[in-house]
């Protein structure tokens, strides 16, 4: 649907605020917190005309106006939806992506498609209710991937649910739920998730382990941390303390772990779908610096595992530098520890690349490793 002339205005205004280092949706929400009076119809018309800006931005009239761009893209995007065969893959490898993307992954044709199309949004059940939530929130598929991933289709504001205010889900993408599936933690045992961020992972993690045993979960800023505590807090999730880290050799403990998760910060090239806007604003340069921390994060923690414990990386990106290459660099430097197969995934891999165009959800990187007895 074209936006009318206050959505354009609005939109434009959005744009007019986004800088180098403030992401699309930073600025929305921002933009909204100062417009309070714009109605959650108004406000999603208002995000995906910014989206759709960011996701056709190589194919619009440079020298129009900020609205005319807009209602340009709005077009295409509409185009697109009622007749993908509008736009050739030929077109969407050139214009779709950055260009240095080409030399960093082999992206097939599907994936640059997914990533034209609006995102999905999926939720996270708690373990064995996805089918009572699905009924009691109505507009929501199944996913074949995980019994708890659910698909929501509606239009209502889910932090105003009661199912959300008494923690029956979080809001989830699917591909970071299968993280938390590959690493598959058992009751009683005890896990670190080293870069914890607000806990989306976490709090997985502590479900899967029903609230038995113990999540360490760490982050380098306090305020992540803070908003773990209250999502845990909802979902009544008490098997888990959080530390400050900030990615260093003085470890938040000295502890010996069952599992690790290295859900390591990437150039999210696994989440453009979602986030249009930092297609144009990542480099090449980021990646090989992300590169080298995550291989440093990696190093770090390897020997805080068990014996016999599971050290799981994942990363929502598909470049070459932060999967394969860090998976081959760090597995030479440490032969105490062996792949392990990522069987919860229905392989018998140690690696695993999630494919957005499979999942229709984020595309994601999941490696694993056991320590030698």
């Amino acid at each position: 649907m074209i936006p009318d002339q206050t959505t354009l205005n609005h939109a434009a205004q959005v744009l007019a605020t986004i800088s180098s280092d403030q992401r699309a949706d930073s600025a929305l929400r921002f933009y909204f917190e100062r417009h309070r009076y714009l109605q959650p119809p108004a406000r999603r018309g208002v995000s995906h005309a910014v989206f759709a800006y960011f996701r056709w931005l190589s194919w619009l009239d440079s020298k129009a106006s900020p609205q005319k761009r807009i209602e340009q893209a709005s077009s295409m995007q509409a185009r697109f939806k009622a007749d993908e065969k509008s736009v050739k893959n030929e077109t969407l490898g050139v214009r779709a992506v950055p260009a240095w993307l080409a030399g960093e992954a082999d992206i097939p044709p599907e994936t640059l498609r997914q990533l034209q199309r609006e995102p999905a949004l999926w939720l996270r059940a708690r373990p064995g209710r996805g089918a009572a939530l699905a009924k009691s929130l109505f507009a929501c598929e199944a996913s074949a991937r995980s019994a708890d991933a659910l698909r929501f289709t509606g239009t209502q504001d889910l932090f105003k649910t009661e199912q959300f205010k008494t923690g029956e889900f979080e809001i989830q993408d699917l591909a970071s739920q299968l993280v938390g599936l590959a690493a598959a933690p058992q009751p009683g045992e005890t896990w670190w998730d080293t870069c914890a961020g607000e806990g989306g992972k976490t709090l997985h993690l502590a479900d899967l382990m029903a609230n038995k045993g113990l999540v360490w979960a760490s982050d380098r800023h306090s305020g992540r941390l803070d908003t773990l505590k209250r999502r845990a807090a909802r979902a009544k999730i008490f098997n888990y303390r959080a530390a400050l880290w900030d990615g260093s050799a003085k470890l938040p403990t000295k502890a010996k772990f069952d599992g690790i998760l290295v859900d390591a910060p990437c150039s999210g090239v696994g989440t453009w779908q979602r986030n249009p806007h930092a297609r144009w604003t990542t480099s090449i340069a980021d990646v090989l610096e992300l590169a080298a921390t995550q291989l440093a994060l990696l190093n770090q923690v390897a020997g805080s595992l068990k014996p016999g414990g599971r050290l799981v990386y994942s990363v929502c990106t598909l470049t070459r530098s932060e999967t394969t290459s860090v998976v081959e660099a760090f597995s030479a430097a440490h032969p105490e520890l062996e792949p392990s197969p990522l069987a919860t995934l229905g392989t018998e891999s140690a690696t695993q690349f999630l494919w957005p165009h499979d999942l229709n959800a984020n595309g994601m990187f999941i490696a694993a490793w056991r320590k030698k007895k």
